[in-house]
């Protein structure tokens, strides 16, 4: 199959987020701890939002969603499989997907539950305390997903909260593969990693082809510190692994090569949100594109790296442009096969 006949699906929980700059009074009234987290019944969310009289942004949100969408900008055929409310936010979030050429089909409805929101609260100091009702997004828990939900797609991504629910999980990842497609899956964050740790391991060996990790969540697997040692932990499971290290760079592995890509340093950091979103969307269009292994963790660390300089999990046209430039670049550089890059470009690492 030629890389431009591949088309990736995604599985999660879409989530539209608003975003609204607020003083620490609103703060309190929302209450809990500023700079928090917390999940709220659709009756709070209500009444938070109607309550804020500043402007507010509204974008497409969620954990694999923001992968998705990112890979649709970069002109990938894509799809979404999760569910919103028969409401104003669920069609605003279909018809903003189908606007950057998503396929929006594969959406499931819900008549009974809201689309999940995620309200980010910005005061004056630049800390961002964060409401979310997850509504609709969570029925997708209790759907029968089957084979034919994938069909047409080759690659399939999921996000890591869906190991929340095992048994979900595992019905996803079972149709996906009785479907013929190649699944990636990020690990999605430390708490999440310890809940699932006792099954962790079959669904990788069984269902999995490349899984994505940062250093803590690779420390929650294995329970050791040593990232060569996840790394390699994890690559008994796994053909292709990453192991995020933050400022140290990430490594990768596919069967038996190894490589160590440093971090891209980026000098005015507005937000965080979505940076291991954007960098799975970069590291799979690498791959799907047949890219050198390195080269795709530099596309990770490409579009992490444009994501955080900006306000919410998007990019600025000029942002996009850089990204699609660099693409453009990539394409017309004649690549040599896995394993015969000259040193100068391909960094080794090993365990000693």
């Amino acid at each position: 199959m030629q890389p431009q006949d591949c088309k990736v699906i995604g599985v999660g929980s879409p989530i539209v987020d608003l975003i609204a700059r607020v003083n620490d009074d609103f703060i309190e009234f929302a209450g809990g701890e500023k700079g928090g987290r917390q999940l709220v019944e659709p009756a709070h969310m209500e009444q938070l939002v109607k309550s804020i009289d500043s402007p507010m942004t509204q974008q497409l949100g969620g954990a694999a969603a923001n992968t998705i969408f990112a890979l649709a900008h970069m002109h990938m055929q894509t799809a979404f499989l999760g569910e919103v409310g028969n409401d104003e936010p669920g069609r605003f979030f279909k018809q903003a997907f189908e606007e950057i050429g998503g396929d929006a089909s594969r959406f499931k409805i819900s008549d009974t539950l809201p689309t999940a929101r995620c309200l980010s609260l910005i005061t004056p100091d630049t800390e961002r305390t964060m409401r979310t009702n997850l509504g609709a997004s969570v029925a997708l828990y209790k759907e029968t997903i089957v084979p034919e939900d994938f069909a047409g797609y080759t690659h399939v991504y999921l996000e890591g909260y869906s190991l929340i629910d095992m048994d979900h999980t595992r019905n996803v990842m079972s149709a996906a593969k009785e479907a013929g497609c190649f699944t990636a899956l990020d690990m999605g964050c430390i708490e999440v990693v310890e809940n699932a740790r006792a099954e962790l391991p079959e669904l990788l060996e069984n269902y999995v082809d490349a899984v994505f990790a940062n250093e803590d969540e690779a420390r929650a697997f294995c329970g050791r510190k040593d990232p060569f040692g996840a790394l390699d932990e994890l690559s008994e499971l796994c053909s292709i692994v990453a192991v995020k290290l933050g400022s140290l760079g990430t490594l990768l592995r596919r069967d038996a090569e190894t490589f160590r890509v440093k971090p891209n340093w980026v000098k005015n950091v507005v937000d965080t949100t979505g940076a291991g979103d954007f960098w799975a969307a970069g590291f799979l269009f690498g791959l799907i594109r047949e890219y050198d292994l390195d080269v795709c963790g530099q596309l990770g660390n490409l579009l992490g790296g444009e994501v955080v300089q900006h306000m919410g999990a998007n990019l600025s046209d000029a942002g996009w442009q850089r990204v699609r430039d660099e693409i453009c670049r990539l394409d017309k550089t004649p690549r040599h096969p896995v394993g015969l890059l000259p040193t100068s470009v391909k960094t080794f690492v090993s365990s000693a």
